[in-house]
């Protein structure tokens, strides 16, 4: 049984229920989400070859010292870096290291940003320099499952229908979709009720009802969609080591569909490929 329940009332835990935010609400993870934003755009010009990753987690973390945030990941379950960086064939959750980017290179930055409570969770792709047309059009792909995912957002549909949507798409392109890892609530919490699918049947999953939060974040593989994790215990790469990709939006559902609270403030929705 899926239960639905005011935030306010509700405990500062994921209990398995699904909180509904108020336009208040919303004013706040607007504020939070848009810094999140911000901090994508300025990293578009720092990402370049010879750049190391912990350079970037640097940035990220002083970013976020200079307007008052905190970031989500630092010290979060043993996490020690302010940021996620994966690239190439990693999936997801790369840690920040002194290895420069090198020519060519995709690499997903995931930022999340805690701002008087309220946690702004968006992430991007970069090209490094040149990349190949194989590379430019994964994420290509992937922006567009994204945006077909946020299309799919309304009052009264399943959130198997943003599924449906990322995964009908990837297919029909001859990519795959990552099953391993999904979107999930978020607002008060980094993570809550309920998980985002990217994947399965509109009839899916719970009933979206105005005032949720959640995230978006499709992981669309060139290869195959199996993953596995390595000895950190956290980077996640594809098995047969093609390349992945991942966009990510936090939405809050509004009476007539969502609003996307982390689109970027200066039109760089998709750094290094051609406006849209």
């Amino acid at each position: 049984m899926v239960t639905y329940i005011d935030a306010a009332t509700a405990p500062m835990k994921n209990t398995g229920v699904i909180r509904l935010y108020n336009a208040e609400d919303f004013a706040g993870m607007r504020k939070a989400s848009q810094l999140t934003a911000q901090c994508l755009d300025e990293l578009a010009d720092i990402v370049k070859p010879g750049v190391t990753t912990n350079a970037i987690d640097r940035f990220v973390f002083e970013f976020g010292m200079d307007h008052d945030a905190l970031p989500a990941t630092l010290n979060y379950r043993g996490y020690t870096k302010s940021v996620c960086t994966s690239i190439n064939h990693v999936v997801c959750h790369g840690i920040p290291d002194d290895k420069p980017l090198r020519e060519g290179d995709i690499v997903n930055i995931d930022v999340t940003y805690i701002l008087d409570g309220w946690y702004g969770d968006s992430s991007r792709m970069y090209p490094v320099g040149q990349i190949k047309r194989a590379s430019e059009r994964l994420l290509e792909v992937t922006y567009e499952c994204l945006m077909r995912g946020i299309a799919a957002v309304r009052p009264g549909a399943r959130t198997g229908a943003i599924g449906a949507a990322i995964q009908a798409y990837a297919e029909a392109q001859r990519c795959s979709v990552v099953t391993d890892f999904c979107g999930h609530g978020v607002g008060r919490l980094f993570h809550d009720t309920p998980n985002i699918l990217h994947y399965g049947k509109e009839s899916d999953g719970p009933e979206i009802r105005e005032g949720m939060i959640f995230t978006i974040e499709p992981m669309i593989n060139l290869g195959k969609p199996h993953v596995k994790v390595l000895s950190d215990g956290w980077t996640a790469v594809t098995r047969d080591r093609s390349l992945s990709a991942q966009y990510e939006h936090a939405v809050g559902v509004t009476a007539t569909g969502c609003e996307i609270f982390t689109l970027s403030p200066g039109g760089q929705h998709r750094p290094g490929l051609p406006p849209i």
